[in-house]
């Protein structure tokens, strides 16, 4: 059964996943710190995790699986996913596969090393508007063609 893995805490784009959810009617796990309220409580869940670095993360690598979805910004958890053969979606609609997982890890790496020289000191771009409606298409896309590969 296909679901819809979120790393939640922070997401910005949980609006837009409780809309498909409910209109495609895949079940979604909330993967956070804290509990989030959501809708359609037959299909969406909330799992909270201890606290503490990579929890979620750490459920979310466990519980994904082959053509599942994962949501998250966080590029080792997507590494992670893809080796479970999950669909790996950023908030902003990039989708991470097996062909560029490397180039993110390695541009992660020097990005957190040019910070700590001191050379960049600001963090992602800003979230905008047309980063929300390509996430939107990108899942759409992204669950019609699981269900085209598994004949749903």
């Amino acid at each position: 059964m296909l679901t819809i893995f979120v790393d939640a805490d922070g997401c910005p784009v949980k609006d837009e996943i409780f809309r498909v959810a409910v209109k495609w009617n895949i079940r979604t796990v909330l993967v956070s710190n804290r509990r989030i309220s959501h809708p359609a409580p037959h299909l969406i869940s909330s799992v909270v995790v201890r606290e503490g670095f990579d929890s979620a993360d750490d459920y979310i690598a466990v519980q994904a699986s082959v053509d599942d979805i994962v949501i998250t910004a966080d590029i080792p958890l997507a590494s992670r996913a893809l080796e479970k053969d999950a669909r790996v979606i950023n908030p902003n609609g990039r989708t991470f596969t097996k062909e560029n997982i490397g180039d993110a890890l390695a541009s992660r790496e020097l990005m957190s090393s040019l910070r700590e020289q001191g050379m960049i000191t600001g963090g992602p771009a800003p979230f905008k508007p047309k980063d929300r409606s390509l996430f939107l298409h990108v899942l759409q896309e992204t669950i019609q063609e699981i269900k085209r590969e598994n004949g749903l």
